[in-house]
């Protein structure tokens, strides 16, 4: 079972940049899809970022479209999230994920297809 734990998260002004980055121990890492999720206070955990074994393949959801990119390092077992743009809508804790399933894309992008999770990290942006 991967281990995964972020960093990088903080409190930004709107227009502000974050690159969060996710650590992961305990497992082949290399076969791992990742992903980012994020909660915000009073709603429920939403999909943000996925990325294939290699870093080939990224998906986003519409919010992040433009402004966020996922990228991994497969000798430093590491995933990132870089974030430009930020507004105050992007408050949230933001989680890095860990799935053994095959990377599918667009679809890729629900709670149950990760099987391991970080603890999360804060990111507040003021307006």
């Amino acid at each position: 079972q991967v281990q995964l734990v972020e960093s990088g998260g903080g409190l930004v002004q709107a227009g502000g940049s974050l690159r969060l980055s996710c650590a992961t121990s305990g497992g082949t890492f290399s076969s791992y899809a990742m992903g980012w999720f994020r909660q915000a206070p009073g709603k429920e955990r939403e999909f943000v970022a996925g990325i294939n074994w290699s870093g080939s393949r990224t998906s986003y959801a519409d919010s992040g479209k433009g402004r966020f990119t996922i990228s991994r390092d497969n000798v430093k077992a590491v995933v990132y999230l870089q974030m430009i743009n930020l507004k105050p809508e992007d408050t949230a804790v933001y989680y890095c994920a860990a799935s053994k399933l095959p990377y599918r894309g667009s679809g890729f992008d629900t709670e149950t297809d990760f099987g391991s999770w970080g603890q999360g990290t804060q990111v507040t942006v003021s307006s």
